[in-house]
């Protein structure tokens, strides 16, 4: 409204329909009036530009944790100062202390001997203290770049393949690195029998394989033991029925009587 008023004053002055000093006081209230807007609209950005601050101010009464996970300790009370580390000796460094439960590593010594031995994606059995019956899976998950010298070891983390809610920071284990077969040997089965099934027959290592209710003495080349088992190099295949604990008198064409229990 006060820039139309001005601008119809300076048409009418222009026509000499009114006087320079009328004019004048209409030129006077205009540019006050710009000179108020302008006041105002430097108000409404400060104003804004405090309403943003307070805003960062509430955020800041806020602490986010960088990952989910669960809260171990609470470090801080109420009234408090908390500061971060290093930033002033009165302040507490830390809020709570918190763990990602689902990415909990074993860290295992690994002498450096024995080092080589080991790689990134190695099977490993972890074995907790608090649950010595209990095995969990694991996988080498990083080989730390540098020894301890006073220790002769290596420091290896180990990964949780099969973690359950018992598995707890700090907590004390043991881990078996596992050696892995070769390539054709995972290419091949393994046959395997009680011990109690090979004799000794003079000087060769016999089974007593059973067909049609009658034993068939078979010689066979033992391998290493396998738990409670014994490998079987040759001599029989997946399948054969032997008798276990053949008596002495036992041998070849014999007829049996199986029972089962």
């Amino acid at each position: 409204e006060a820039a139309l008023s001005y601008e119809r004053k300076k048409r009418l002055l222009e026509s000499q329909l009114i006087s320079q000093a009328e004019f004048d006081a209409v030129e006077a209230r205009y540019y006050s009036t710009q000179a108020g807007f302008a006041s105002a609209g430097a108000n409404v950005k400060a104003a804004e530009a405090r309403v943003r601050s307070a805003e960062v101010d509430i955020e800041n009464t806020y602490i986010q944790a960088p990952f989910d996970g669960t809260v171990l300790t609470k470090n801080a009370e109420v009234g408090e100062v908390v500061a971060p580390f290093g930033s002033s000796t009165l302040a507490k460094a830390a809020v709570v202390t918190i763990a990602d439960m689902t990415s909990l590593q074993v860290e295992a010594d690994v002498s450096e001997s024995n080092i080589e031995k080991i790689h990134r994606g190695q099977r490993c059995e972890i074995i907790l203290d608090a649950y010595p019956n209990d095995k969990y899976e694991g996988i080498v998950e990083t080989i730390v770049p540098t020894a301890d010298r006073a220790k002769a070891t290596v420091l290896t983390k180990i990964k949780f393949l099969n973690r359950d809610d018992r598995v707890l920071p700090e907590m004390s284990a043991r881990v078996a690195f596992l050696s892995e077969p070769s390539d054709q040997a995972k290419d091949q089965s393994i046959l395997a029998v009680h011990p109690s099934a090979i004799v000794l027959r003079g000087e060769q290592k016999v089974a007593f394989l059973i067909q049609d209710n009658r034993v068939h003495e078979v010689p066979v080349e033992m391998g290493d033991p396998i738990g409670k088992l014994v490998m079987i190099k040759s001599g029989l295949k997946a399948g054969d029925r032997v008798v276990l604990n053949p008596p002495e008198g036992l041998s070849s064409g014999d007829r049996i009587q199986i029972r089962l229990k």
